[in-house]
């Protein structure tokens, strides 16, 4: 079984970071060098988590109560959870399939007098050209807040420059995972300056908490290896069950969402010693096979197939999403010939306010509901590769040929088959793709 939640992780690192539950340098070292990894300028603020630390900058920001905070319309339902805990409105921004990203005509419709901040998020390995976006920002005097967190790529980006804040995570599948984690970078020194501030009044984790941490995600890089995952799968299949939620739920989140305490934590020392290792150890372009593999797949795949975000200029593929109208259906014939396909059960199409009907993101909603992740991935041969999109294609094109039949045939009915949302390519619009 081709597993498609890979930990990001070496034994060697797992082995650092135990040691390190143990002994390890200073926590002043270790929070300097991770928050010195892009710039020098004391512009960086390490966190428990993204989420832990979105919850520290709205903290910060003070926004009035009702305040609304624009959001590309496909998220992680936990950062929707914190605006509104902290009596925000998030306002979702529709997208576009070739980009995956908000267009400006739509961020203009959702602009009112209340807007206070964009969160823009890059998704599935992409980078969006947020030249556009900025401007706009600007023009209506609104924070621009970046969601990095699919997006790592080294120092071949640290945010845009004229980002308010970025945000990049080192969650459990996050790439140079340190099994959580995070790292902000503020423009504004007043506003980095109440985050830690405010950060140094909480808890920090314990060193035995993030110890079971490792233990627990030691256990699942076993689980999630190839023999002994395979193994897991005919078990559930035997009991008429999905492993979906037993395993999957597993890997996902580094706090809970129960409450804000529950996110209100400083990362252990160890878990700092763990990613200033990962950080350090980075070498820049050491995407540039994870982004070739996913190329390989693209083209295997060919137009056939709609690929969303496939159209941004850099894409180092994190996951390889595919859009089909039935992902349930075709989840089951992967699996059953080796392919562990899932969905983003952790991601949500933002709802609209109440009050503004017109702004449902329909166009998230049905990319969630088609939204396919493929397993691809160095290491996988290329006659696997083949092997998995010959499979897709042949399910789409059964699938076209059983609609074509279940049509009613007239003279004045058309019975050729459904056609998918447009790729980008057929919109003309992909330029050149590299790893950075």
């Amino acid at each position: 079984m081709w597993v498609r939640a890979r930990l990001h992780i070496g034994w060697s690192d797992l082995a650092y970071g135990l040691w390190s539950c143990l002994h390890s340098a200073p926590r002043a070292n270790l929070t300097r060098r991770a928050e010195a990894y892009w710039s020098s300028q004391d512009d960086t603020l390490a966190c428990f988590s993204v989420r832990s630390g979105f919850d520290l900058l709205l903290q910060a920001l003070t926004f009035p109560q009702d305040s609304e905070i624009l959001f590309s319309a496909l998220n992680v339902k936990g950062m929707i959870k914190i605006a509104r805990r902290h009596g925000l409105v998030p306002v979702p921004v529709d997208l576009d399939i070739p980009h995956m990203g908000p267009s400006l005509e739509a961020l203009e419709r959702a602009i009112t007098p209340k807007t206070r901040a964009i969160v823009v998020a890059h998704l599935f390995g992409t980078r969006l050209d947020l030249d556009g976006v900025v401007d706009l920002a600007k023009r209506h005097n609104l924070l621009i807040l970046e969601d990095c967190a699919q997006a790592f790529d080294g120092h071949l980006y640290a945010g845009h420059p004229d980002s308010d804040v970025a945000m990049f995570s080192f969650g459990p599948l996050k790439t140079a995972t340190a099994l959580g984690g995070a790292l902000l970078r503020i423009k504004d020194p007043a506003l980095l300056a109440r985050m830690r501030q405010i950060q140094a009044a909480y808890p920090k984790q314990s060193r035995g908490a993030f110890l079971v941490r490792i233990l627990k995600f030691a256990g699942l890089k076993v689980v999630t290896s190839r023999p002994v995952f395979a193994l897991i799968h005919r078990f559930f299949r035997a009991g008429g069950k999905d492993y979906e939620d037993s395993i999957s739920n597993s890997v996902r989140g580094v706090a809970t969402l129960g409450s804000n305490k529950q996110l209100r934590f400083q990362a252990s020392d160890a878990m700092l010693a763990l990613l200033d290792r990962r950080l350090g150890l980075w070498r820049d372009g050491s995407l540039e096979t994870r982004a070739g593999t996913g190329e390989e797949l693209h083209r295997l795949l060919g137009d056939r197939v709609v690929q969303p975000a496939i159209a941004n200029p850099i894409h180092t593929y994190w996951v390889f999403p595919i859009l089909v109208d039935e992902p349930r259906k075709m989840i089951r014939k992967l699996r059953d010939a080796g392919f562990d396909g899932a969905n983003l059960p952790r991601s949500e199409a933002v709802a609209a306010p109440d009050n503004r009907p017109e702004l449902a993101p329909e166009i998230a909603r049905d990319a969630l509901a088609k939204l396919l992740i493929l397993p691809c991935y160095p290491g996988m041969p290329h006659a696997e590769l083949e092997r998995e999109a010959n499979l897709v294609l042949e399910i789409l094109e059964d699938d076209r040929q059983k609609q074509a039949s279940d049509e009613p045939s007239s003279p004045t009915t058309n019975t050729a088959p459904s056609q998918p949302m447009p790729t980008a390519q057929e919109a003309g619009r992909i330029p050149s793709r590299t790893a950075g």
